[in-house]
């Protein structure tokens, strides 16, 4: 077991025997990552704040059940994701992704190898991905954005979104696939 492990353990075990400064620990290590979750799936900001706290209480009734087959962040953005999607069915409402203006690179598979196509660069470039992200189905949004932005593993997405790791590949290289070819289109009837 790893340090990092060890350090979670303890501070586990630590909530569950009453210790609410260790939970405001663990609130402040996860806010973030319960934060980005959150705010890229759930449109309605007066409501993205309660739902970070349900999730957080969530957290801390099912910690007991946590066994360290993954990691607790891993375990935690499963939570955050699986709160967030409840609600977005319970409002039926847009998803949104809050995406920063970091550079993506757009792979393509050649002989089982991931070959860089292009590398956005110019803030327009930026602004025409992320509007062609935020229209791509809700998993598709979801593996590209903890895959290129959150840089999880297959693995780790795989856990959180509740699918195999072959499909989590699969899902990335489509929403490439797809990202790749609107832009092509745009491009070429920009030339036009």
């Amino acid at each position: 077991m790893n340090l990092l492990m060890k350090n979670e353990k303890y501070l586990i075990e630590q909530i569950l025997r009453g210790n609410k400064a260790a939970f405001g620990l663990l609130v402040d290590k996860y806010q973030p990552l319960v934060a980005h979750i959150v705010f890229r799936m759930v449109t309605n900001s007066s409501e993205r704040e309660d739902i970070c706290q349900d999730i957080f209480l969530k957290v801390y009734q099912n910690l007991k059940k946590f066994r360290f087959e993954s990691k607790l962040s891993t375990w935690i953005a499963r939570i955050a994701y699986n709160t967030a999607i409840n609600y977005l069915e319970k409002k039926k409402t847009e998803f949104l992704e809050d995406l920063s203006p970091n550079q993506f690179y757009l792979e393509n598979y050649i002989d089982g190898q991931e070959q860089p196509l292009y590398i956005v660069e110019t803030q327009n470039q930026k602004n025409l991905l992320h509007n062609e992200i935020l229209k791509l189905p809700i998993k598709y949004r979801m593996v590209i954005s903890l895959y290129h932005l959150d840089e999880m593993s297959y693995a780790e997405i795989g856990q959180i979104l509740d699918m195999p790791v072959g499909t989590v590949k699969n899902y990335l290289f489509r929403a490439r696939q797809i990202l790749k070819n609107k832009i092509i289109k745009r491009y070429q009837a920009e030339e036009i």
